[in-house]
């Protein structure tokens, strides 16, 4: 399981790596507003995905997606269980202005992640 807390621009981690692909990301809203959560597959680093055409989130659409939590309500906590291939994974809040703002962060899933 991989704790994540979602902040006023910023995300803490409890890891940024997984010992296995199957990952469970655990979410709590620590925030005074709504959140998102979207994991996508990319090598880049955590700060510098692609910026849509307003100029304020990531555009998604040049990315790989591969989970998503549409929103954490303030003072809740949601769970995303996803598989991940071995690879590097950047999560995100892609509330307007957010992941500007520093709401990113990243996991490693190594070569060898046997899934189990």
């Amino acid at each position: 399981m991989v704790n994540i807390t979602l902040h006023d621009f910023k995300i803490a981690t409890s890891s940024s790596a997984s010992s296995t692909g199957n990952v469970v990301f655990r979410v709590a809203n620590r925030a005074p507003v709504t959140h998102e959560f979207v994991v996508v597959r990319s090598d880049l680093p955590a700060d510098q995905l692609p910026i849509g055409s307003d100029g304020l989130s990531v555009d998604e659409d040049q990315l790989h997606p591969v989970g998503e939590i549409g929103e954490v309500q303030t003072g809740t906590t949601e769970t995303l269980a996803i598989h991940l291939a071995p690879g590097r994974y950047v999560f995100f809040c892609n509330l307007e202005g957010h992941y500007l703002g520093g709401m990113h962060g990243s996991l490693e899933v190594p070569g060898d992640a046997s899934g189990s």
